[in-house]
């Protein structure tokens, strides 16, 4: 008979006192793993030499359809799925599938409404961990990530990469249509709505739909009275950014 190893905190069983060891790590928050760069922590040896990568740029695992390289093997086995169109992963509500296994689990928030995670500051709630994350930044005042060509810093990783297109030109993604090419996925997909004419935000006063979502919420305010834009100048409020920016144009000239 398999000898077992139980944990002595949540009853959960493993085959190895290794993997034991590892796992109550969990509990323990223990992190014997130090980045010797950055100073980063990590509770086990795979993670900290995943994340080692970020400093040296090492990417091992190379893509056998378009020779994209990845930091992570895992990264590269869910990228391979875009060639052969797999998507293995089904919301039971709705049958939308996906790719990644994270990104079904939170589509199903969309059903349930849930919202785990709660910023400590302003109690606003989120569907993603990493979500709450970045958006205590704003509380914090942390950029962490940072444009190796013009040192500008932003709160999101995300952020930074694409800012970093800015820099190198580079604009992945393409209209099947017309060919106009975007520095990000969303762009794109918002553009094709030109095409096929899918408007799928709609306004829940007037019924009236838009093919952006930014573009509802700014309508919105037609019927919330909402005017979040404030001039530093003479104190007068606006619904939409551009027309503040307008305003600060000639209040800037007449101060």
């Amino acid at each position: 008979m398999e000898h077992t190893y139980p944990c002595d905190m949540c009853n959960r069983t493993f085959s190895t006192t290794s993997n034991l060891k590892e796992h109550k790590r969990i509990h323990t928050e223990e992190r014997p793993y130090c980045c010797e760069v950055c100073n980063k922590t990590f509770s086990k040896r795979r993670n900290l030499k995943e994340h080692q990568r970020v400093h040296t740029g090492e990417r091992p695992y190379c893509c056998d359809v378009c020779n994209k390289s990845f930091k992570r093997l895992q990264h590269r086995k869910v990228h391979q799925r875009v060639h052969m169109g797999e998507s293995p992963y089904r919301c039971d509500v709705c049958n939308k599938t996906f790719k990644v296994l994270e990104q079904q689990k939170s589509h199903q928030l969309v059903h349930t409404g849930e919202r785990p995670y709660r910023c400590d500051v302003c109690n606003k709630t989120f569907k993603k961990l990493e979500h709450q994350k970045s958006h205590q930044r704003i509380h914090t005042g942390e950029r962490p990530y940072r444009c190796d060509v013009c040192n500008k810093t932003f709160n999101q990783l995300q952020c930074q990469k694409l800012h970093q297109r800015i820099h190198t030109g580079e604009r992945p993604y393409r209209c099947d249509v017309c060919n106009k090419t975007f520095r990000q996925l969303q762009q794109q997909k918002s553009h094709q709505r030109i095409h096929t004419g899918e408007c799928p935000y709609c306004c829940d006063v007037c019924n009236k739909t838009f093919i952006e979502k930014s573009s509802m919420k700014r309508h919105l305010r037609v019927h919330t009275g909402e005017r979040p834009y404030w001039c530093d100048v003479c104190s007068k409020t606006f619904s939409q950014k551009h027309v503040l920016k307008r305003h600060l144009s000639i209040c800037n000239q007449q101060a």
